[in-house]
């Protein structure tokens, strides 16, 4: 069949869903300012093009044959393309207006996503943005968020997503506690040394290292314990020992001589590392306030690709 037959047979597939979705042909002819049977002499066009009956039609209902099974899925699929197509046309001229609702762990909203909020929110002054911190995995559906970030390997089934940068833990000390108490040259050294666990668990003590293909874990103790990053930070700044920060909780202090980093080449591996991503439901369309907030974020760390040296 060429194009111009298939153009002229648009129409008639479009009715036929319709016809379908309303169960009947008043009830779609109502809908459309049309007869029944206009409609059903669509049908019945359709079916003569296609070579086959796709309704069996009854005084009390209509029901789908196995070729109609099969001819509504990629009526759909064709109605569900141009419906994309509008939509997409229509988002390119919508001005981003209202609230965005977002959700992310604690320390990463404090110290990578809040400080760009100002900007973001003189460019779009119709868009206004609700950001939650929690360092439990939320259901966006569940709590109505629009977006959520959260720091894994891989990000969960179902959701979309786009990787807004990579987070490190580093191993920080001030350099005063060092003075005091050396420096660590080998993870097994750390069992000599006041250690700034998370307490969530037991597990939180026995911390897992890793250089290359080697793989250690040491258990850890000390007289400061706290799940929070920034917390870790406080008690670090005031020389109370070894603690894992995420490379964006220590990146201030760092520059301002503040603390410094121990066992370089060792990596500190836990949970709370790897991509941080910005996660959203797998809708087909965003509309432009969650588009334009989720475009500025990646633009606005994509100089932050790889963590900061050490």
């Amino acid at each position: 069949m060429g194009t111009n037959g298939l153009i002229a047979m648009l129409p008639d597939m479009a009715v036929f869903v319709l016809v379908v979705e309303r169960g009947s042909f008043s009830a779609a002819a109502r809908q459309l300012g049309m007869t029944p049977s206009a409609l059903s002499r669509q049908v019945a066009r359709l079916e003569a093009a296609l070579g086959v009956r796709l309704l069996e039609r009854t005084t009390r209902q209509l029901r789908l044959t196995d070729a109609g099974q099969a001819t509504l899925a990629r009526c759909r699929s064709m109605l569900d393309a141009a419906d994309e197509a509008v939509q997409l046309a229509q988002q390119q001229h919508a001005r981003p207006q209202g609230r965005v609702r977002i959700s992310m762990p604690k320390a990463f909203g404090r110290f990578v996503v809040a400080p760009l909020m100002p900007a973001f929110l003189a460019s779009y002054p119709q868009v206004d943005v609700e950001l939650f911190i929690s360092d439990r995995d939320v259901d966006p559906l569940a709590e109505g968020l629009d977006l959520t970030v959260r720091v894994t390997d891989t990000p969960p089934p179902g959701m979309a997503g786009r990787p807004l940068l990579p987070v490190r833990q580093l191993l920080c000390a001030s350099p005063q506690y060092l003075a005091t108490h050396g420096r660590p040259v080998h993870p097994r050294d750390l069992t000599q040394h006041l250690c700034l666990y998370l307490a969530e668990h037991e597990a939180d003590k026995r911390w897992q290292l890793q250089r290359g293909n080697e793989q250690l874990t040491v258990a850890v103790s000390g007289r400061y314990a706290t799940n929070h990053s920034e917390l870790r930070l406080q008690g670090v700044l005031a020389h109370l020992g070894i603690a894992p920060l995420p490379h964006f909780t220590a990146q201030a202090a760092l520059a301002a001589g503040q603390v410094e980093t121990v066992l370089d080449d060792w990596e500190f591996t836990t949970a709370y590392r790897g991509m941080a991503w910005l996660l959203y439901p797998p809708n087909r369309y965003l509309a432009p306030k969650v588009r334009v907030l989720i475009d500025y974020l990646a633009d606005a760390l994509a100089d932050q690709t790889t963590p900061m040296t050490r």
